[in-house]
């Protein structure tokens, strides 16, 4: 298949390791795609990680957890751009540059900070607080086209095509800057917590019972697959019949995402069973899926040398990318380069 050279998608994940099946389903499963039909950089967002205190040496393992997951997850290095961000010094610089452009009050709207800072926002770092303009310096230092994102990063999405279209409007340089188009799955749906359907699959959930790591052995999956909530009704024939089921929903979501199918052609390959049974069907194909990604992820950690030389070389051609791009932005904004 060949490549549209004219489009440049950027995504990023934050190395806050291990990584679950809603990072997968939900991000990586699709860089994969996407690596197959456009130009695509892909970032272990490091930066973005120390908006809130990490442990040095915890970061760096991370860092290398995260590298090992693409490649496990099927990133191919040598087709794609991977490297980690605070390597290439231009997504600083031109954050400090967006810091300029962006304003305020576009600041204020974002609803993520409301909710990471919680009620004590007045302890939060000022890096929790504008780093939707490093976001936008990362996609845009690139001049990517596409973005994928989720419902949860669609407004920081937003801020960066602002940001674009605001530059290009301040220093008179029509189109300098693409204004970046989200790149939206189809036929997917957001990965809840197996304890509670109404929130986010994540890593900060206390119970570990809550996620399916992709790291997880078979026998971590099936138990957790066994003592995933649902309720005592059958699977239902029509969608509309799981408004009120969150927890059925999500794992109908998930055996859905795993195996490429839309929700209306699962519910009509298991219409009238018990989720007893369903869940057995489930945990075969998470296992087939999750088990080999886990053994090749921990193949990879046993050889660090191996991952650096590949974050070396991600980052010397991100490098190149992002120094000519950079030195033109500089002259745009009347630095002496």
């Amino acid at each position: 298949m060949n490549k549209n050279f004219n489009e440049v998608v950027f995504s990023g994940v934050q190395p806050t390791g291990n990584l679950h099946l809603g990072n997968y389903l939900g991000a990586i499963k699709n860089f994969v795609e996407l690596q197959k039909k456009m130009n695509c950089i892909y970032c272990v967002v490091d930066l973005h990680a120390i908006t809130v205190f990490q442990d040095p040496n915890q970061l760096k393992n991370n860092s290398l957890e995260t590298l090992a997951t693409f490649i496990a997850c099927g990133l191919d290095f040598k087709k794609s751009i991977i490297f980690n961000q605070s390597s290439v010094s231009g997504h600083a610089e031109l954050a400090w540059i967006f810091n300029c452009v962006s304003r305020l009050g576009w600041m204020n709207r974002m609803t993520q900070f409301k909710e990471k800072a919680g009620s004590n926002k007045e302890n939060a770092s000022v890096g929790l607080y504008v780093y939707p303009n490093l976001m936008a310096a990362d996609i845009l230092l690139y001049k990517a086209t596409h973005v994928p994102v989720g419902d949860d990063q669609k407004q920081h999405l937003e801020l960066s095509r602002d940001i674009a279209q605001k530059f290009n409007h301040d220093f008179k340089c029509k189109n300098f800057f693409p204004v970046p188009e989200p790149l939206i799955q189809k036929n997917f749906s957001r990965v809840m917590s197996l304890r509670d359907g109404k929130k986010k699959m994540s890593k900060s959930e206390d119970s570990d019972y809550s996620r399916i790591n992709l790291t997880d052995t078979e026998d971590e999956i099936i138990k957790k697959i066994k003592k995933a909530k649902t309720d005592s009704l059958p699977i239902p024939e029509k969608i509309q019949d799981l408004k009120n089921r969150p927890e059925a929903l999500n794992l109908l979501n998930i055996y859905s995402s795993i195996t490429n199918l839309k929700v209306e052609k699962t519910l009509e390959e298991m219409v009238g069973k018990d989720f007893s049974k369903f869940k057995k069907q489930l945990s075969d194909v998470l296992v087939s899926v999750v088990c080999p990604i886990g053994r090749k992820i921990k193949d990879l950690k046993s050889n660090r040398s191996h991952l650096v030389n590949i974050l070396n070389e991600g980052s010397n051609k991100a490098k190149k990318i992002s120094n000519e791009n950079l030195k033109k932005i500089k002259e745009i904004v009347g630095f002496i380069n």
